[in-house]
């Protein structure tokens, strides 16, 4: 019933991916969500390359079926002493108050798999059945890499031009990331202004502006939702906010419960150093008011974010953490995945029909 040239292209029953997310996303989820006919989606941007390899394994030895690898594409950090220094010295009241020292430097603990010539030759290696990039684009040399070891390729796009920019490099199909969704934008510059636009006009406008496949994202919480961006031309719908809460999920106690009170969300810099939309909590409220300018680049900042939240934790204090939510946040459910997914079609058949 669903079936189109992305679903076919992905090798899955359903017009249904689950996002993958850094830190929340697990195995189990990926697998569940692939056995009840979606893509599921695993995130390696913030493990090496014996770990990356590791949970491709996993998944392999787990699953028949197609799955998805994210990875991060982002320019490699500026290095700021002064500016992380002043950081540190900015969030050392946090850790005053937590009776916790923060570290004397920051290092950047993510490598880009633009720079990342290992981790291309495991994946090449490996074969993937996809592989996703989000912050932008690998060279060309290394798209090609990947397609001849005949891996389908996604990128994130946030506005037209990058969308045409992830056409122009060959790729096979384009996330419609919209203002809504929550975690990470994946904007090719950060620094760049942000058109802002929402997940059913950038669907609308990717869909009418490109020819290749377009899966949408963002604020997408239902089966309502999903039969939405289908009718606006979308292969498919990602949905990321609307796994956190499930049982496979990674997320802790604390985001759970702070997802299931339905709080509200806001746009931050300040917990990695690129913007991301996370449920408001402590460190948010921190954030807020504070000029980009200050905040050292991605992922510098996030090494003290993790700190701080590690060290909150350690003493029973939440809402430090990388709560990542999208605008759907309210319409969240605590479901495991197949029970999740088998109400998406449910809603999703109700809608079209």
């Amino acid at each position: 019933m669903w079936s189109s040239t992305l679903t076919e292209l992905l090798g899955i029953r359903l017009p249904i991916v689950q996002a993958p997310m850094a830190g929340v996303s697990s195995p189990a989820m990926a697998i569940e969500a692939g056995r009840a006919g979606a893509l599921g989606s695993i995130a390696v941007g913030a493990l090496d390359v014996s770990a990356a390899r590791s949970l491709i394994e996993a998944m392999r030895a787990a699953t028949s079926g197609p799955f998805n690898v994210n990875l991060f594409c982002h320019k490699p950090a500026r290095r700021r002493p002064d500016v992380e220094r002043a950081w540190i010295e900015r969030l050392e009241p946090e850790f005053g108050a937590l009776e916790a020292v923060p570290p004397e430097r920051l290092s950047e603990i993510y490598r880009s798999f633009v720079v990342d010539a290992a981790m291309l030759a495991m994946l090449v290696d490996s074969r993937p059945p996809i592989v996703s990039f989000h912050f932008g684009l690998p060279a060309d040399d290394a798209v090609r890499a990947l397609q001849h070891a005949g891996i389908v390729l996604i990128a994130t796009a946030t506005n037209l031009a990058e969308a045409r920019a992830i056409e122009a490099a060959g790729l096979d199909a384009v996330i419609a990331q919209g203002w809504e969704a929550g975690g990470h934008r994946g904007c090719f510059d950060p620094a760049a202004p942000d058109e802002a636009l929402g997940t059913l006009a950038l669907t609308r406008l990717l869909v009418q502006r490109t020819r290749i496949p377009i899966i949408a994202a963002g604020g997408i919480m239902d089966g309502a939702g999903i039969a939405a961006v289908l009718k606006l031309g979308a292969g498919a719908a990602q949905l990321g906010t609307a796994f956190v809460g499930c049982d496979e999920s990674l997320a802790d106690p604390a985001y759970k419960q702070t997802l299931a009170a339905a709080a509200a969300t806001v746009m931050t810099r300040v917990i990695s150093g690129r913007p991301a939309r996370c449920l408001v909590n402590r460190f948010t409220l921190i954030g807020s008011g504070i000029p980009d300018a200050v905040v050292p680049d991605y992922p510098v900042a996030y090494d003290l974010g993790k700190v701080l939240n590690a060290a909150a934790k350690a003493r029973g204090v939440h809402g430090f953490g990388a709560q990542w939510a999208g605008q759907g946040a309210p319409l969240a459910r605590s479901l495991p995945v197949a029970a999740l997914v088998e109400s998406l079609v449910r809603e999703l058949t109700e809608a079209w029909e």
